[in-house]
């Protein structure tokens, strides 16, 4: 039972990141203005999660030192991602935006933030499926309520991947499924926790904060800078308060947890 209540309970988690077909419908020019709101939710979430839910969990199960040297590993992994995909794309270029998915006679030009974003997720939707499958192991109860937890805390972050995927490049429907493909590590933390538990419990923390250095590395450098893109007053009033939606989301689920 303890297999099948976690392998469902990830999948159900996966299904999450489909969330993103509700903006499927909108017409481009709406949908343009709700992925700026979305990318400022995204930022408030990413910050959230990091300094409020993540951090402070493993700061109650290892060192600070190793939490401060796991942050600042995932920032450097992070920063290398970007600057191979970069050097990848380039083709001899000095000084590269984006780079391009050939598609018949169709050129998509995609943002290096895109991928950042769907591997950063992938780490963490990993590291959930260990822990869901850890706390199906105490218990039932314990991995309901780890999965409810883990539900809350999704439907946000996985609103914005999906609406930073958009802005990075990606079509509507490649965002959904690429976005579906990094929710599916769930699926393997899950599998591997079950097979390897005794032998990756002690690696969890600093797993935990390569991915918090990942998260502050994406929000930082490369989703604030494109809300500084849009300098006008009522935008800027918008791009606030969607960062203080996106924070005060992983503050209420403080109270639900």
């Amino acid at each position: 039972m303890i297999w099948l209540n976690s392998i469902l309970a990830v999948i159900l988690v996966s299904v999450l990141s489909l969330v993103g077909i509700s903006l499927l419908f909108l017409k481009e020019h709406r949908l343009k203005k709700t992925v700026l709101v979305l990318i400022g939710l995204s930022v408030g979430s990413l910050f959230g999660d990091v300094f409020i839910h993540l951090l402070p969990e493993v700061f109650e199960e290892s060192s600070p030192m190793t939490v401060s040297l796991g942050v600042l590993t995932g920032i450097l992994i992070f920063f290398v991602l970007e600057k191979f995909i970069h050097w990848h794309h380039s083709h001899g270029d000095d000084v590269v935006e984006s780079f391009h998915e050939h598609k018949g006679d169709h050129c998509e030009k995609i943002q290096p933030v895109g991928y950042m974003v769907l591997f950063g997720d992938g780490v963490h939707n990993f590291i959930d499926g260990v822990i869901i499958a850890a706390s199906f192991m105490v218990s039932w109860e314990v991995g309901l309520a780890t999965t409810i937890a883990v539900i809350l805390h999704e439907i946000p972050q996985e609103l914005g991947n999906f609406a930073v995927l958009i802005h990075s490049g990606f079509s509507k429907f490649k965002a959904l499924v690429y976005n579906f493909y990094s929710a599916l590590t769930a699926v393997v933390g899950a599998v591997a926790g079950l097979l390897f538990m005794e032998k990756m419990e002690s690696s969890i923390p600093f797993f935990i904060s390569i991915a918090a250095g990942g998260f502050v590395y994406i929000a930082g450098s490369d989703l604030v800078p494109e809300l500084h893109k849009k300098i006008g007053m009522k935008e800027s009033f918008v791009q606030l308060i969607s960062i203080l939606v996106g924070i005060g989301l992983m503050l209420l689920l403080l109270l639900l947890e």
